[in-house]
């Protein structure tokens, strides 16, 4: 992606404004002019928003919590991309030295049936809460707290449970899939506790828990396009999906086998 060498560009927008989820939506443009190259993207919208405001008109309203690409709570399309070109990169730390002067950037949100539209770039995400719920808790009773070093767990273990623990649940995954699927989110929470001591437990009954409240919620299914891996912010893989679907089987054949099963 190209580059200013400027310190201020200006720039088209064209950005879905929608009421509400009751109400049809459109595309609205504005000017975004003398916008800092040093500015995240978030901070541009905030810009064209004074000058809104200022006008009396009603602001574009987006999600945004931290801005430091932790939190998972911004998101929405530009150009296409799900969190824009950047790969590895959350639309709060998308900074505007990688669009050029006088360019056009399409702005809209998260388009998903388990997403509705609350308002212009926002999108009701809830139904990822209530698929992280249907999980439950770890029910281990470990008496007192014990020691980090206390439950020795194989560095291979380890690393893939940290890797499947840096989903921040923005929602990319789903708007990325052309059947918006919503696998690469719950794989990479079932993952994340299944590679540990901890998780082993509720594991046949979590897995299958969170597949179904997926399914319920209307995510679409998994074709493994891999769209949802690449445009994750925080590049969770696809082996996650793989795992998760090897512990819905592994839980099925062992209820219809009637045994304990040791798992994976």
């Amino acid at each position: 992606m190209g580059g200013s060498n400027g310190k201020n560009i200006n720039l088209k927008l064209k950005v879905w404004r929608q009421k509400s989820g009751k109400e049809a939506g459109h595309f609205a443009e504005y000017d975004a002019v003398g916008v800092s190259t040093d500015a995240s993207f978030l901070e541009m919208l905030d810009q064209v928003n004074e000058k809104l405001v200022a006008k009396g008109e009603e602001p574009i309203a987006f999600d945004h919590d931290c801005r430091e690409g932790i939190c998972g709570t911004c998101g929405f399309v530009i150009n296409g991309n799900a969190h824009g070109p950047m790969k590895g990169t959350t639309v709060c730390q998308l900074h505007m030295r990688k669009f050029n002067n006088g360019e056009t950037i399409t702005i809209e949100p998260w388009r998903a049936k388990a997403f509705p539209v609350i308002k212009d770039l926002m999108v009701d995400r809830t139904a990822f809460d209530r698929i992280i719920s249907s999980g439950g808790f770890i029910s281990v009773d470990t008496g007192n707290a014990q020691d980090a070093n206390c439950l020795p767990i194989p560095k291979p273990d380890a690393d893939a449970a940290f890797s499947a623990a840096e989903c921040i649940g923005c929602g990319a995954c789903v708007a990325s899939c052309k059947n918006a699927s919503a696998s690469l989110f719950v794989a990479a929470k079932v993952s994340h506790l299944s590679h540990l001591p901890q998780g082993q437990v509720e594991r046949k009954e979590r897995v299958e828990r969170m597949v179904a409240q997926m399914e319920a919620e209307g995510f679409g299914s998994c074709t493994v396009t891999g769209a949802c891996s690449a445009a994750c912010p925080k590049g969770i893989s696809l082996t996650n999906i793989a795992r998760m679907n090897s512990e819905l089987l592994c839980s099925a054949l062992t209820k219809k086998e009637g045994v304990a099963g040791d798992g994976i």
